[in-house]
């Protein structure tokens, strides 16, 4: 039962790592329209490409793994989820570590 949990829990698990970095530097979450600009153009050229290789049988999802939760066109929402929440994961680092650096060569 909790297979079927292991790629949605890992989502939530990169967010609660990542989500003390917010308050470096002047955040992501803080600059809402801006993270938004920065995931979604991304976000929907993969999800259009993984869109064709699920339907051309290229790809495929282990069923044992993912919820069975599914968004059109046939795509795991933890698929969907994926390509907001790693990204995001990765503004919030780059903002933090960026952060740190900046301030770490004024001194």
């Amino acid at each position: 039962m909790t297979d079927r949990w292991q790629y949605l829990i890992l989502l939530i698990l990169c967010l609660l790592i990542t989500a003390p970095l917010e308050f470096f530097g002047s955040g992501v979450y803080r600059r809402g329209r801006r993270t938004v600009w920065a995931i979604l153009p991304v976000a929907v050229v993969f999800l259009v490409w993984d869109s064709i290789a699920i339907a051309t049988g290229m790809w495929t999802y282990n069923p044992e793994y993912v919820t069975g939760i599914v968004v059109p066109p046939n795509i795991p929402i933890e698929e969907v989820l994926f390509f907001v929440v790693i990204p995001l994961c990765g503004l919030l680092t780059y903002n933090a570590v960026s952060a740190i650096l900046d301030r770490s060569t004024r001194r």
